[in-house]
């Protein structure tokens, strides 16, 4: 009998600005241990492990006198090469998926392809505010890190939304939805016609 492939990561990434430990596991059950000095990104990403049903622990500190940039980018960064290596084999998973998610006002359109191609299109415009020490725009620079690290094709638009907690959120939840329908093991062999990825 075929032994089961581990699919969980620990990734450390050590700076001048960030120091940061991260662990995923994509067979979890939904817990999250977050603390990055930023409370509206552990609220975030608690979401987003919550609905993604993966354990996620992330312990981070990073130059937030200076603001939230380098840290929150820098978290993409390890949850994009955490990502990667849970889903290197490729071997059986449904490789794409799509979700549609609504919070109050907002709505969200988000599609994925674990097929080894980052791209990234990210059309969610929304206003320019401070969230807990969270500086809205910043999610962009936090998904564009996230995509190049775990080689993934992501499409996310806001189909309506005006308020920035809403319309982060309901992209975080939907990312969470959309990774965990990707990366389930649905098939035999590589998704793929070439018969690798």
């Amino acid at each position: 009998m075929k032994e089961k492939q581990k699919r969980s990561s620990e990734i450390r990434r050590k700076t001048s600005e960030t120091n940061i430990m991260l662990m995923l596991d994509i067979d979890g059950s939904g817990r999250a241990e977050i603390d990055t000095g930023i409370p509206f990104l552990d609220h975030m990403l608690s979401s987003f492990a919550r609905h993604g049903r993966f354990d996620l622990t992330v312990k981070a500190k990073g130059d937030l006198e200076v603001d939230c940039h380098h840290l929150v980018e820098d978290v993409g960064i390890c949850l994009g090469r955490a990502l990667a290596e849970c889903t290197r084999h490729k071997e059986g998973i449904a490789r794409f998926a799509h979700s549609i998610i609504c919070m109050d006002e907002a709505q969200v359109i988000l599609s994925a392809d674990l097929g080894g191609r980052p791209y990234l299109r990210f059309d969610a415009d929304m206003p320019n505010e401070v969230i807990k020490g969270y500086h809205t725009p910043v999610t962009e620079d936090f998904f564009r890190a996230l995509v190049a690290n775990s080689f993934m094709n992501l499409h996310i638009k806001k189909d309506v939304g005006l308020n920035a907690h809403h319309i982060i959120e309901a992209i975080f939840k939907a990312l969470g939805l959309v990774l965990h329908q990707a990366t389930r093991i649905t098939q035999k062999g590589i998704p793929s016609t070439k018969g690798s990825i």
